[in-house]
């Protein structure tokens, strides 16, 4: 079974060993609790100084307050010691089931392997087997690529989606007898989880068999209704930014090898991910809604029925009180409706003849021409409803609210229309996304 057309790689994952506390280790994905930094520090709290993938990670809440370079060095230097001090231990080369228990669901179900970053391109049109969902923010890549370029780890918060209805890949599995490498539970209400180590060749080619037949393109063009479309395979459901770095760094290594042929062999080609089949029924996706910071409410408004009207739309907005304010108004046929709060005023903005498929298409073009004319605005991307109405109801604040997308519609959307809108969606809450736990050493 040839893996390599499949982008399928069986890497050598590193496990804490025995005796480390697992809670303690794991730790939610860098790029959660944003706005929230009272939760990163009652995870510092948590930590306590014992082995954990705190030290080896960056929360994006401290991202603007750091020294880059001290930092990259620190997390280098732990890294470093956690390889020597025995604190991870190699496990045999091969794949990790996972069963993730969270607050609001009972069993998410992936799968631990290794992607090759040669079939995956993040640009604009990209039309490789494994593929973004969302615009990709070069400018959040430098710090990122600082941190991975020379570090001997690599830790994944990524979360990749296949679209197999009939469910042949991941959940079979869970039929099979394996060895339980971990099962504890995760902190700061993170639920549960469990891992099984697959190691037998012959599951492993099953598992690769299963995903050529999802690649196969007489059966692609049948399930999609398209003809004349490269294959997706992969789509990126959560760490776009994560692999658009591994992506970087990886080609950064390969041009600038003077062994082109060896070079091929290195690490970086490949990205720890964890596979997640969108249509397991523990995969929830959520709408993720805006708070912007530091601007006058009524200007916001009044800029964005300005901006909206030059593009011929036409903009309004009712007022009701935050008791009143309907967060679901649902899907009118071509009008947006995008519910806000703010201090001292909350309503619904409506939106007709919306030149955009989706309300966070809508939505984000304004923020961003916004917040560039707007010195000392700020913005964030927040998930759960109560945190909007908490953060966008402070002075100087305004929260906007955004529907969820249909999961079961994604790769035909990505398909015919190309990457979404920069955070259209979301793979559960804050606290069900993927904890850092797994590693790989990146080098030689």
């Amino acid at each position: 079974m040839n893996y390599e057309n499949i982008a399928l790689h069986v890497p050598e994952i590193l496990l804490p060993g025995k005796g480390t506390d697992l809670t303690r280790w794991a730790v939610v994905a860098c790029d959660q609790y944003t706005s929230q930094p009272k939760y990163w520090e009652r995870v510092r709290d948590l930590v306590n100084g014992s082995p954990s993938t705190l030290s080896l990670i960056v929360p994006e809440a401290y991202l603007e307050e750091i020294d880059h370079e001290k930092t990259a060095h620190a997390i280098r230097t732990r890294m470093e010691t956690y390889l020597s001090d025995g604190t991870l231990c190699p496990m045999k080369p091969g794949f990790i089931l996972v069963d993730r228990q969270t607050s609001r669901t009972p069993s998410r179900k992936g799968l631990i392997v290794a992607l090759d970053l040669e079939k995956y391109d993040f640009s604009e049109g990209s039309t490789s087997l494994i593929r973004a969902t969302e615009g990709t923010v070069i400018d959040r890549l430098p710090p990122r690529v600082k941190i991975r370029a020379h570090a001997p780890l690599e830790l994944p918060h990524i979360m990749v989606l296949i679209d197999d209805p009939d469910k042949t890949v991941i959940e079979p599995l869970f039929h099979k007898t394996l060895e339980k490498v971990y099962d504890f539970e995760l902190m700061m209400g993170g639920g549960h989880i469990k891992g099984y180590m697959i190691d037998k060749k012959e599951i492993m080619d099953e598992i690769a068999i299963n995903l050529a037949k999802l690649a196969d393109p007489e059966t692609f063009s049948k399930k999609y209704r398209v003809t004349g479309k490269d294959v997706l395979l992969y789509a990126m459901g959560d760490g776009n930014h994560s692999l658009a770095t591994a992506k970087s760094v990886w080609e950064q290594i390969k041009n600038s090898a003077e062994d082109k042929d060896s070079v091929m062999e290195h690490p970086a080609r490949h990205s720890l991910v964890e596979l997640v089949n969108v249509h397991d029924a523990g995969l929830v996706f959520e709408p993720i809604h805006r708070v912007v910071f530091n601007v006058p409410v009524l200007d916001l408004l009044e800029k964005m029925n300005a901006f909206l009207k030059k593009q011929g739309q036409s903009f309004s907005y009712s007022q009701c009180s935050l008791q009143e304010l309907n967060l679901f108004p649902g899907k009118g046929s071509g009008i947006h409706k995008i519910p806000f709060v703010s201090e001292k005023v909350c309503g619904t903005i409506h939106i007709d003849n919306p030149s955009l498929n989706l309300e966070a298409g809508t939505l984000q073009t304004f923020l961003d021409a916004f917040i560039r004319i707007s010195p000392g605005a700020k913005i964030d991307y927040i998930h759960g409803d109560d945190i909007v109405t908490a953060l966008g109801t402070k002075p100087g604040n305004m929260g906007f609210f955004l529907p969820a997308i249909s999961k079961h519609d994604l790769f035909r959307t990505i398909l015919l229309d190309g990457a979404l809108p920069r955070k259209t969606f979301s793979m559960g809450n804050a606290d069900e996304k993927r904890f850092y736990l797994e590693c790989r050493k990146m080098s030689h």
